[in-house]
């Protein structure tokens, strides 16, 4: 038992020390290879532990490896531009000028709901206020509000304003979400005479719909050459 426990204790502290050599980005900010070598250190690690037939340094002598393979890449990434694109990748603009770009979520696997869930973590629950933002290369969404949304401080909003409440997503992908709908207070020939209104005659062609707690309406639709639409007036 102490011949293992020493084991475990050693791999432990070498892979610690591994992931800090290889900088703090590792932590909370993973590149796609970084992630990859990440796996790969928990995967070499765990195999000397589990077979007490495996020499240690089988553990030891690959994490080593993977450290000088790492600093290769950081490098050459560092130094070379193309390098860095195929290691990392490119970063995506999700929306460009206040509405989605469908294209581009496509091409990078990203989902409305992907892109509505980043916004609320990042204290935009409605993305009517958004004017850009960016996927970037680690998976993480940066925000940027336009400017009428811009430097608004608790001390500038006067006591007794109403609250705004949570935007309510009425169509996504061309689903009609009932649920929120019903919230709402409206019905479907309702949600109808909005989208006709902005242009959109079917649901199945509006990738987003939303209502935000001020009454407007924000819908983009799946063509290209149709911009977002965001209703001018406050809809009963």
């Amino acid at each position: 038992m102490l011949t293992v426990f020493i084991r475990v204790v050693v791999l432990y502290l070498f892979s610690v020390l591994a992931m800090r050599l290889m900088g703090k980005r590792q932590v909370g900010q993973l590149q796609p290879y970084e992630l990859v070598l990440a796996l790969m250190v928990a995967e070499i690690a765990a195999s000397p532990m589990e077979n007490m037939g495996t020499p240690l340094l089988y553990g030891l002598v690959p994490i080593l490896g993977l450290m000088v393979l790492h600093g290769v890449c950081t490098a050459l990434s560092v130094k070379w531009l193309p390098v860095r694109r195929l290691l990392n990748g490119r970063p995506g603009v999700v929306i460009r000028q206040g509405c989605m770009d469908t294209v581009q979520m496509q091409k990078m696997g990203y989902t409305v709901e992907d892109l509505m869930e980043e916004l609320r973590g990042l204290g935009y629950p409605d993305i009517s206020e958004i004017e850009t933002a960016i996927l970037e290369t680690n998976g993480r969404l940066s925000a940027f509000p336009k400017t009428i949304y811009e430097g608004v401080q608790k001390q500038d909003v006067l006591n007794d304003a109403p609250e705004k409440g949570m935007p309510r997503l009425l169509v996504v992908d061309g689903q009609v979400q009932k649920e929120h709908l019903m919230e709402t207070g409206h019905d479907d020939a309702w949600l109808k005479t909005q989208l006709e209104k902005a242009g959109e005659k079917r649901t199945c062609d509006v990738v987003l719909a939303s209502l935000n707690g001020e009454g407007r309406m924000y819908v983009q639709g799946k063509r290209k050459d149709r911009p977002c639409i965001f209703s001018a007036e406050r809809e009963g």
